[in-house]
């Protein structure tokens, strides 16, 4: 029996995360779990120009977002538990919801309508980091943790201090703004000026830069700071929103500027 040397939770023989705290277990490489009878399908499918994620479950489970959930038919129940402390206190901070329901059985799931772009992802017994509110759903034999950003990138590169960490083999959907672009860097560095980046395997570290060197030369180009990616390994942008989320941004701003008005 082993126990979580941050929260003192007991955790599974297989697991890579803590349950609890979502601290990585010392000393334990990130492996496939032995996979259940059954079998887990994911498919985006379109609907009045709406995305759908949709499950079909054949003896099998999956974990999802809190609130993602749209409609299931079949012989199918929904469980969800309630985290341990050490999670609840990231939540606070990271703004994640912590409860991630569980759907079993056999049947057919349809997860709610959005104008998001919804890829997937298939984990072969690897890690990764995503940005936040990039996970949607996955199989359940694949561990879900947290990833510690360093001080000085979780206060200014956009991604907060802890962000959700995927590992292990199977299949994961993650959620973005626009159509994805994969970059894969061998000992490389990518450069990013804006927050989307949607994931990155574990190989990639981030860490925040000035634009250019000198703090003078920072100002007069106007870029700031930057988020830099460097080693080696993917990283998934989301470079353009797509066509519906340009124009939801668009009116929100229009309407931004309204408000100022009137208020002035």
């Amino acid at each position: 029996m082993a126990f979580c040397s941050n929260c003192g939770n007991e955790i599974n023989a297989e697991a890579a995360f803590c349950g609890g705290c979502g601290t990585p277990v010392t000393g334990k490489q990130t492996s496939a779990v032995n996979t259940p009878a059954g079998k887990v399908t994911f498919d985006v499918v379109n609907r009045e120009r709406l995305n759908m994620v949709k499950v079909e479950l054949e003896n099998a489970s999956f974990r999802y977002e809190a609130g993602a959930m749209h409609y299931m038919q079949g012989n199918l129940e929904l469980e969800s538990n309630v985290p341990g402390v050490g999670k609840m206190f990231k939540s606070m901070i990271t703004k994640e919801k912590i409860i991630k329901p569980v759907i079993s059985g056999t049947g057919t799931v349809f997860m709610q309508p959005s104008f998001g772009e919804f890829t997937i992802l298939e984990l072969q017994n690897d890690e990764w980091i995503l940005d936040q509110g990039a996970y949607y759903a996955s199989e359940l034999e694949v561990e879900i943790g947290a990833y510690t950003n360093r001080a000085i990138s979780a206060l200014f590169s956009g991604e907060k201090w802890f962000q959700t960490v995927v590992a292990g083999t199977g299949k994961v959907v993650i959620v973005s703004a626009g159509p994805l672009e994969e970059i894969e860097l061998v000992n490389d560095k990518l450069v990013v000026d804006g927050r989307f980046t949607v994931a990155r395997t574990s190989g990639v570290e981030l860490k925040v830069a000035k634009a250019t060197r000198g703090i003078f030369s920072t100002v007069i180009s106007g870029e700031g700071l930057v988020n830099t990616f460097t080693g080696t390994g993917k990283v998934l942008i989301a470079p353009v929103d797509n066509y519906f989320n340009t124009l939801i941004s668009i009116v929100r701003n229009i309407d931004y500027k309204v408000q100022s008005l009137n208020k002035g």
